[in-house]
């Protein structure tokens, strides 16, 4: 099934090496000063051992993929379901997957897979989106 220049299967990749300047620039704008994300020390208490980067950080790099690339501009966020299934830490690379997997032509709807995986090769975030695009 297609609309335009879409079908099913058709995916999109980037990647993102996350530095702590990213970090430090989410939390100023966000407000979101957790400590799991900001203090070595507390860090060190915790589960990870380390900083961990805000999870709604590698989400917005899926929204980058969603609405800049695949659909692409015009796409309008209707839902998100995700897991975060492993930690992403301060210069990890991120591989960022948006994969169309069902389109209904009748309402310029996309289900979409979304995915992160780390350097390691390993998802750190797993999820479906669904997305409205008329502009296309």
């Amino acid at each position: 099934m297609e609309i335009g220049k879409f079908k099913i299967g058709d995916t999109y990749s980037f990647q993102k090496k996350i530095l702590k300047a990213d970090v430090e620039l989410y939390g100023k704008v966000t407000g979101d000063y957790n400590p799991i994300h900001f203090d070595e020390e507390y860090a060190k208490t915790t589960r990870f051992k380390k900083n961990i980067v805000h999870g709604m950080f590698i989400l917005g790099l899926i929204s980058n993929a969603i609405g800049n690339h695949l659909p692409g501009i015009g796409s309008i966020y209707a839902t998100q379901q995700i897991k975060f299934t492993l930690p992403v830490f301060i210069d990890d690379t991120i591989t960022v997957i948006i994969t169309i997997k069902e389109i209904e032509i009748d309402k310029f709807k996309f289900i979409l897979s979304t995915k992160c995986i780390n350097q390691n090769n390993e998802i750190v975030l797993d999820g479906e989106a669904k997305i409205y695009n008329y502009d296309i």
